[in-house]
């Protein structure tokens, strides 16, 4: 067992004591979709099954406890996360998959619940569940934007009052490792977003890297640092003034209503599997869903933006001058040299109108 003291003691850039085993305990109970566990099977960056099969030197062992992926089912499935609420599992990290319910407002019922309390023969609420195991755990998880910042479930006029982890837990919560709540967003979850922040604190936890650098909201900076606009293949268009005004074209889809300038996330530079798709790289515009605004700062969808309409007319005198420009330089840059034929002749003795027999110089 790590002591958060001890933790806290030895620094912030500093990591826990080594671990040797983990058990991941993966509720998906949260008012989702189940999307983010179905995402993950895709990764390859590192894979899930690379993790859990010991493929990768030097981390603890895996034991992964999630409904969609599970053999188990039942009582038999639902073991491990009593142990770990009666505190008889030392090691494990709880992730959580859909946004957190306000059961203050669910009346005489609940909004979400998994398992059944063996004392009351009552199911077992999912803010009960994140209750009883968020302070046992060594590191908590949100994977993707409902439970890390509500999404959907939460957008105005919702009648559950969602929220996301930092909202429910508070965003200075610390695990009892010393770990502030980590948060992966998408919808759904990069695939391979999710597993290298997983394999991060793997390694963290086996003491072989130091803390986790995540920003305010508590995303993984090397990932969520860069826009979308930084990584994209049409970011060019948008730079000479050129954009689409309807779908198929190849250029900036900014006044089709993508938010990539503004939108921190990396499907664009990392395509969504192995390397492949991701919303702008295949036609579509980012709507935001990394970002804790989401959605409803970003609606009407497919609406141009309205810092888009200013940023737009502004560049382009600018984008017509480096357009034309950088045609004067392609037009002489498309050309031989000079010195590889400076006679009427072919300097290679190649007679185009005659191509079988070539001619003195």
């Amino acid at each position: 067992m790590v002591d958060s003291s001890h933790a806290a003691a030895k620094g912030k850039d500093q990591p826990p004591s080594k671990i040797e085993e983990v058990h991941v305990l993966w509720i998906t109970a949260g008012l989702g979709c189940d999307g983010d566990s179905v995402s993950i099977t895709a990764a390859s960056e590192p894979s899930i099954e690379d993790v859990i099969l010991g493929a990768i030197p030097g981390l603890p062992k895996v034991h992964l406890h999630n409904p969609v992926l599970a053999y188990d089912v039942g009582e038999d499935f639902m073991k491990p996360f009593h142990q770990a609420a009666r505190g008889e599992l030392e090691n494990f990290v709880l992730v959580l998959e859909g946004s957190i319910p306000n059961e203050k407002l669910s009346g005489d019922g609940y909004w979400a619940a998994v398992g059944t309390d063996a004392a009351t023969g009552q199911p077992i609420k999912t803010t009960e569940w994140i209750d009883r195991l968020a302070p046992k755990a060594i590191a908590v998880i949100g994977a993707g934007t409902c439970a890390t910042f509500g999404g959907i479930h939460a957008m105005k006029g919702n009648p559950t009052g969602c929220m996301g982890l930092q909202d429910y837990l508070g965003a200075e919560w610390k695990s009892k490792a010393g770990l502030p709540i980590v948060n992966v967003p998408g919808c759904p979850v990069q695939p391979d977003n999710f597993m290298e922040t997983f394999l991060y604190l793997l390694r963290q936890l086996a003491g072989l890297a130091p803390m986790i650098p995540l920003d305010k909201l508590g995303r993984p900076r090397w990932l969520f640092g860069p826009t979308v606009h930084e990584g994209c293949d049409r970011a060019a268009y948008y730079e000479e003034a050129e954009f689409a005004h309807e779908y198929g074209s190849r250029k900036c889809l900014v006044k089709m209503g993508c938010w990539g300038p503004v939108v921190q996330c990396n499907v664009p530079k990392r395509g969504w599997i192995a390397g492949l798709g991701g919303c702008p790289n295949v036609g579509g515009i980012c709507i935001g869903c990394t970002m804790p605004g989401f959605p409803d700062k970003f609606m009407p969808f497919m609406d141009e933006p309205p810092g888009a309409r200013l940023s737009s007319t502004l560049i382009k005198p600018y984008g017509l001058l480096i357009r034309n420009l950088r045609k004067i330089t392609n037009h002489t840059l498309n050309r031989e040299p000079k010195w590889r034929n400076r006679k009427p002749a072919y300097a290679t003795g190649y007679d185009p109108d005659r191509p079988n027999k070539t001619h003195p110089l």
